[in-house]
């Protein structure tokens, strides 16, 4: 049997590679992780999730203050400015960064600093970006980690200060008067949310004819609503024709002969996989136009011990599915096995304002399937918790069959939708007849909460049919 310098070693130390290396570790193994930033945490610590979600919370929470009545002429003046959120952004990361570096030194994981490259089945080597030397190692396994970056097409000038993406718009000096949002997937509903918080004039410029298609019809309406009412234009069905950048804004010029002139445009159409300075083509690993790794169902390349994992392998793109993914592969190098329910039912989480989390199937795929189904809703504008905080908008929807009762799917529009869907989430996980949407009216909820929508649900859900 080979010697190696190391059991595993990790590219990238976002959510996929921390979840690897962290089982890795735990079960035993010698592991090593690469990553090619100043500090460790990804994408998701740095410009996608951490950052993004710290500056909507002091917004959100400023919308919800203003909805009280005894506090609304108080904040009437008080305006939340980017400057201010970046540095509360700032704080967070500082603080993640923190705690997953000590995360690193209390496991024993070996942590490197570089570019990572393939060099071999079994090795890779690591580039120091501040003098150049190089070094490599050996491993039995190799998970690739890498994460994403904003899709750049050739023709957008990236480089002007008024044309931004998802990264640099972390970097926008000022408050902008009105931004073009390029993008209706969720970055860009997520960010037309955050800025129209903040007063700016938002275009949400849309390539299909909905927003956010995968999810229920019914929550996308209401989102849709939701958006408008807040004053964001939505725009479906438009193309790009061509970007005019100058000294005080941005004109975009869309297919249909539209041109729209805001102080900056935010590009928010697609992500590419960090795969492109691994030399993969050195043996032969596939990867598609957008940079995505190809994996079979085990996320394995080609090869079977090299494994890739998170935002590099494509969608869901979401934090806590990568982190799954990763925990997958490393009990797969660990036990010989893994247990692929890891990796299925991943709630989605959207924050928009209000937010967005949804589970398992929506009402369009049932009625394909021909699934009998019936659906139970609870209007948060009834609920005591809702009426006391003021976030009366919003409502839980619980899908289920209607033969054996077991849940299907579980939609949620408006405040802390996020945490409410992980309710929904463990009744919904369980086996055979433990899955029923009659828990909900047998179980006791605390009084008033959000959580005791639940329980609206699915009397509301249950009359249909008794």
């Amino acid at each position: 049997m080979a010697e190696y310098d190391y059991d595993v070693i990790v590219i990238g130390s976002g959510p996929a590679g921390e979840g690897a290396a962290m089982k890795c570790n735990k079960s035993g193994k010698k592991v090593a992780t690469v990553e090619i930033g100043t500090y460790i945490g990804g994408s998701c610590t740095h410009t996608g999730t951490i950052p993004s979600k710290a500056m909507r919370q002091p917004i959100q929470t400023m919308v919800e203050l203003r909805a009280n009545a005894m506090l609304r002429e108080e904040l009437l003046h008080v305006n939340l400015q980017i400057p201010h959120l970046l540095k509360n952004a700032e704080s967070v990361i500082k603080s993640q960064v923190q705690m997953r570096a000590q995360f690193y030194r209390r496991n024993g994981v070996h942590l490197y600093h570089g570019k990572a490259s393939l060099i071999g089945e079994h090795e890779v080597a690591i580039e120091n970006l501040e003098n150049g030397s190089k070094k490599s190692f050996t491993a039995e396994n190799i998970i690739i980690a890498t994460g994403s970056r904003p899709y750049h097409p050739p023709d957008v000038d990236f480089s002007h200060p008024r044309i931004l993406d998802s990264d640099t718009v972390l970097q926008v000096p000022e408050t902008p008067y009105s931004m073009t949002i390029y993008g209706a997937g969720v970055i860009g509903c997520e960010y037309a949310s955050i800025f129209r918080g903040l007063g700016c004039k938002i275009n949400l410029i849309n390539n299909r004819d909905k927003l956010l298609s995968f999810l229920d019809d019914e929550i996308i309406d209401a989102l849709s609503y939701h958006l408008r009412e807040q004053g964001t234009v939505i725009r479906h069905d438009e193309e790009m024709s061509k970007i005019e950048a100058t000294n005080d804004g941005v004109i975009l010029h869309l297919q249909s002969g539209k041109k729209l002139k805001t102080d900056y445009l935010l590009w928010a159409n697609g992500r590419t996989g960090n795969s492109d300075s691994l030399a993969l083509e050195n043996l032969g690993i596939p990867v598609n136009s957008r940079g995505n790794i190809e994996v079979n169902e085990n996320f394995q390349t080609k090869y079977p011990h090299i494994f890739a994992a998170g935002d590099v392998i494509g969608p869901p793109g979401l934090a806590s599915a990568s982190y799954d993914q990763g925990r997958f592969i490393g009990t797969l190098i660990c036990e010989g096995r893994a247990d692929q329910k890891i990796i299925h039912n991943i709630p989605t989480g959207i924050y928009t304002s209000p937010e967005i989390s949804s589970l398992g199937f929506t009402e369009k795929e049932l009625t394909e399937q021909k699934v009998p189904y019936e659906v139970g809703h609870a209007f948060f504008k009834s609920l005591a918790r809702a009426q006391i905080t003021g976030n009366t908008t919003g409502m839980l929807k619980i899908l289920f069959h209607r033969e054996n009762f077991s849940i299907l799917g579980i939609h949620c529009f408006g405040y802390q939708a996020s945490e409410i869907i992980h309710i929904g989430q463990a009744i919904m996980n369980q086996e055979g007849s433990a899955n029923t949407i009659k828990y909900f009216v047998e179980a006791t909820f605390n009084y008033p909460t959000m959580a005791e929508a639940y329980r609206v649900a699915a009397l509301n859900g249950l009359n249909r049919i008794f």
